[in-house]
Order: C-alpha cells, then structure tokens, then sequence
C-alpha cells in the first residue's frame, strides 16, 4: 500500500493525478459496462465472471479518489 501511496504522491507533485484518476475511471466504467453486458447477454449459469467484473469496474471507479485522499492525508 505504501509503494501505491508513494506513486500516487509522484503524480500529484508532477500535476498528472487528474489525468490518471479520469483514465482509471474510464477504465472502471468500460469494465462495468462489459459485465453487464456479460450478465445480460449470457446463460444464467455464466455470472461468477460479470460479477467479478462488475466488483472490479466499481473498485477501478473509487479508487482514486481514495488513493489521493490518502496521499493527501499521509
């Protein structure tokens, strides 16, 4: 966690943490929308992967956010 913190930190100095928290959140939501996808366009017994998928894309959505709070904080 600290090594992440300390990356987080890197990017803030050098100004660039808006543009890495916007694609991780572009990412997030392509992730998402790729498991909904999955859950709605597969058989019933295929849902441990979208909703693996769909975990993955909302973490991907809050983790910047709190990866800088936390950078702010330390």
């Amino acid at each position: 966690m600290d090594e992440a913190l300390e990356v987080v930190d890197l990017l803030a100095d050098s100004g660039l943490e808006g543009v890495v928290t916007w694609f991780l959140r572009l990412v997030g939501l392509v992730v998402v929308l790729a498991g909904v996808g999955l859950w709605l366009f597969t058989e019933m017994g295929l849902l441990i992967l979208p909703a693996a998928l769909i975990v993955v894309g909302l973490v991907l959505l809050v983790a910047p956010s709190v990866l800088l709070a936390l950078a702010e904080l330390a």
